[in-house]
């Protein structure tokens, strides 16, 4: 999953595909690399990111899914919780809806969800993004994300939403320190027993910043973390970079392929 912020303040690439055509013609490259799907986000979830309107969000992102959707052959997504921009997304050719909130910042997301018969990536927070880094604990970090995950997949279940729909996400970063994160990481392979389909969206984040020396590339450590996440189970990697992954993924199927056969766990 390639990574397309069509905003002037993500903690990345805020700003550098922000205009419609620049956005299209990054979403290009990313599908000549390799991208499996397009991630279109309008609103920053950086931490202390304040909210957009619906009528802003719904500006930046829904004329670059229209176009990618007219001139590309490839699965398109929608970063947003609110559900007019969600419903708009849809109607413009998206196939997903990435909600940052698991559906519960809006409760009228599962009704657009389920009525258009989209895809619904839920995720794991904490808190809002304005707040989800100030002091986030747990008493077990892995199996409370896990049974709150459970609870949004239980609540989309209820809402309409078929159950081969559903993705889940841990949410890397959203609500969780340092050691909370590697941790999650660590056991990866436990979120596989919900039976679903697992996004792992750490690329470029604090996690990898936060152990390298200050102003080196954070990309090496992207892509060894993301080996990780695909030899634990991770079904969908949300990146930055999609070459460079697309390149280091082969190896990692490589390994996964030979581990199937001898039996063990990747």
């Amino acid at each position: 999953m390639g990574i397309l912020n069509v905003t002037p303040d993500s903690f990345f690439d805020g700003g550098r595909y922000y205009s419609r055509q620049q956005a299209v013609d990054r979403a290009a490259q990313m599908i000549a690399e390799g991208a499996d799907i397009i991630d279109v986000g309008g609103e920053s979830s950086r931490p202390g990111a304040d909210p957009v309107s619906e009528e802003e969000e719904m500006h930046r992102v829904c004329p670059v899914i229209e176009d990618i959707s007219k001139r590309f052959d490839v699965k398109i997504s929608v970063d947003t919780y609110k559900s007019p921009v969600a419903e708009e997304a849809l109607r413009r050719g998206a196939v997903i809806v990435n909600d940052i909130s698991g559906m519960t910042f809006d409760t009228r997301m599962s009704s657009v969800v389920a009525l258009q018969g989209s895809y619904v990536v839920l995720m794991h927070i904490k808190g809002t993004p304005k707040n989800m880094q100030q002091n986030p604990v747990y008493g077990d970090v892995v199996q409370e994300v896990y049974s709150e995950l459970h609870e949004k997949v239980e609540a989309a279940l209820a809402g309409g939403v078929e159950r081969d729909k559903i993705i889940i996400d841990p949410g890397f970063g959203f609500g969780k320190t340092l050691d909370h994160n590697y941790e999650i990481l660590a056991n990866l392979e436990v979120f596989k027993r919900m039976g679903l389909p697992v996004l792992v969206g750490l690329s470029r984040k604090s996690m990898v910043k936060n152990v390298v020396a200050e102003g080196s590339d954070t990309l090496p450590g992207t892509i060894a973390l993301n080996a990780i996440s695909a030899v634990k189970g991770a079904d969908i990697i949300r990146v930055h970079d999609v070459g460079a992954h697309k390149l280091s993924m082969k190896s990692v199927d490589i390994v996964k392929r030979f581990s199937v056969q001898n039996g063990t766990a990747a």
